[in-house]
């Protein structure tokens, strides 16, 4: 099967190809011919989600789907949240997401956290949801060299390394992106 996937984020995409397999054509921004920002305005992970697939498959007429993950950090009250690539500003630099977060932790008895990402499905027009979430803690400082954005300071419950310093199909099995991927292909099979 053919599917766009709504991002320019390579890392993303070789993550999902690789938890697709074979079964699964996948197509990124940037193979469909997208070079324009593709908007992002919503307040929740599931509005982001949706109007990002929506545009995708109105303007280029592709059965799509979009994500939106974000990094729920207790002692933040949620933050960054659905703000989390551009949480440091506008530029979405990883590195200063990463710096500013462990800026306003320093202080931070309470590390727990959670990565949740959703995606929207647009499939011959009609619209689907899946969710995923990993739980965890926030380190105090980065580890690792693998993954991207907030992997190095991440580490999932059960584990004694960062998301950074898994191997990416250790990761692709227990992570929030993998856990609605794994939904997504369930109901491709069901």
């Amino acid at each position: 099967m053919k599917l766009t996937f709504a991002t320019n984020n390579k890392h993303k995409l070789e993550e999902v190809q690789a938890i697709l397999g074979i079964n699964f054509e996948l197509a990124g921004l940037e193979d469909i011919g997208c070079t324009e920002e593709v908007p992002e305005t919503g307040n929740t992970l599931e509005a982001n989600a949706l109007e990002k697939a929506r545009y995708i498959y109105e303007k280029y007429n592709t059965n799509c789907f979009a994500d939106d993950t974000g990094l729920e950090i207790d002692y933040l009250n949620g933050a960054p949240g659905v703000y989390s690539a551009r949480y440091a500003g506008e530029q979405k630099n990883p590195a200063d997401n990463v710096k500013k977060v462990l800026s306003e932790m320093q202080n931070a008895n309470n590390r727990k956290a959670r990565f949740r990402c959703v995606i929207a499905l647009i499939l011959e027009g009609k619209e689907y949801f899946f969710e995923g979430i990993v739980n965890g803690e926030m380190l105090n400082e980065p580890t690792g060299k693998a993954g991207f954005g907030y992997d190095p300071i991440f580490q999932p419950d059960g584990y004694d390394c960062s998301f950074a310093e898994m191997p990416l199909d250790k990761k692709n099995k227990i992570s929030h992106r993998g856990r609605a991927v794994e939904k997504l292909i369930a109901f491709f099979k069901s």
